[in-house]
């Protein structure tokens, strides 16, 4: 994880870049992008009718023909992808790799930001490169890409083989597998969903479909013998490395773990499952009546439910609180402990928890307004833009980062002051 305690945790406000004055001088700028600490502010601009990234006003050295997905890495370094003469490349802090790809698409970050990764069409054929760095082999299709939180390893799944249109009895056959660091799988599925590595990157789990009707998990190549009506995501324990997945059977949904019934209650649906950080507590939304969504933690389903969705679950570190975010007749509100914040919103973004659990931030926006909320109360009101809030590593001030009449914002608050 990011070692927020490097940052600059000292109380107060700083205007970091202006973007009115990106607006004037240049001809285009896209939507800005902040960087986790606070500290760097950047957008896709059109400068001389060529593209670059502008970031805290200062622009990359290199123009491209185009730059699009302008992403922040954990570790506050800048990515793009650039296009040039009909080519592909990830930028990393103006930096280009060395190779150039066909296409690239859906930049990934480890969890500290020391790996990079994307997908790759190189020549018809689909991959993947992490730090610049390619698969040696290429499949005539890829997709589900997926990094290791430790950022050393990839995967994704990947086509067998070409296959000519209308050949239906090869596809039933099994034309899918897993791809991991470029190396196929012996294993052939009908098809193969959501890749998940464990935290240390040695094992990789996946949703697969074993034929037309059935469907399992597979766990660095070995199948789970169960087989089931559908499945969705497998995830690791982060502290024991069992493989957790909800699974339906007889028509109702539930948690598996290593093959074998982990939650004893159904559900209408059970999805978007999470560990608290030592591992002893899972949750996951649920339907636990038809057509209303609520938290399910430790097999117990909350007494709070929305009819449109439920979305965004997240534990506290130390397990003893939860969150996520509902929708009831096309307004958010924020859930937390079974009981929702007072407001509703037309858009919400993930609850965030302090590091020792007592505390909890979301961003919000109501008519076009954005807003920073810490335990139910705002903070900061009233902005053009707002990004996730971050707390301290001593859970005592939390960091802000805002735009507010085209003023780019790093905001430090202490807790005991709101």
């Amino acid at each position: 994880m990011v070692n927020s305690a490097t940052w600059n945790w000292e109380p107060g406000e700083r205007q970091v870049a202006d973007l009115g004055a990106w607006e004037a001088q240049y001809k285009w700028v896209e939507e800005v992008q902040a960087s986790l600490d606070g500290e760097r502010f950047a957008a896709v601009v059109n400068a001389d009718d060529e593209f670059t990234a502008c970031v805290n006003g200062e622009l990359w050295e290199n123009l491209y023909e185009r730059v699009w997905y302008l992403r922040f890495s954990p570790d506050s370094r800048l990515t793009g992808l650039a296009s040039d003469m009909g080519e592909w490349a990830v930028v990393v802090d103006d930096e280009p790799w060395p190779d150039k790809y066909g296409m690239v698409w859906d930049t990934k970050f480890s969890a500290d930001g020391s790996g990079i990764a994307v997908a790759v069409q190189q020549d018809t054929e689909y991959g993947m490169a992490l730090n610049g760095q390619l698969w040696d082999t290429l499949y005539p299709d890829a997709n589900h890409f997926a990094i290791s939180p430790c950022g050393t390893r990839t995967a994704s799944v990947v086509q067998r083989e070409a296959m000519g249109q209308a050949e239906v009895f090869r596809y039933q056959g099994g034309m899918y597998s897993l791809a991991v660091d470029g190396k196929m799988w012996d294993n052939a599925f009908v098809n193969a969903w959501e890749v998940a590595f464990s935290a240390d990157g040695k094992h990789v789990a996946a949703e697969m479909r074993t034929d037309l009707y059935d469907h399992s998990i597979v766990v660095d190549g070995q199948p789970w013998a169960g087989r089931f009506q559908c499945v969705w995501g497998p995830r690791f324990n982060p502290a024991t490395g069992a493989v957790v997945a909800p699974v339906r059977q007889g028509g109702k949904w539930s948690l598996f773990q290593d093959d074998q019934p982990l939650w004893r209650n159904k559900y209408f649906e059970c999805w978007h499952h999470c560990f608290s950080a030592d591992g002893k507590v899972v949750a996951a939304i649920v339907s636990p009546k038809f057509s209303r969504w609520t938290a399910a933690v430790d097999d117990q389903a909350w007494n709070t439910t929305f009819g449109d969705m439920a979305t965004d679950l997240c534990l506290s570190p130390d397990g003893s609180r939860a969150a996520f975010l509902g929708k009831e007749n096309e307004q958010w509100k924020v859930c937390v402990d079974d009981r929702n914040w007072a407001g509703e919103y037309d858009m919400a973004w993930a609850p965030v928890f302090s590091a020792d659990s007592r505390h909890v931030a979301a961003t919000v926006r109501k008519d076009g307004k954005f807003a920073v909320l810490v335990d139910g109360h705002p903070v900061a009101q009233d902005l053009d833009m707002a990004w996730d809030a971050a707390f301290g590593p001593d859970s005592d001030r939390v960091l802000l980062r805002t735009v507010k009449d085209g003023k780019c914002r790093r905001t430090v608050l202490k807790l005991d002051n709101i």
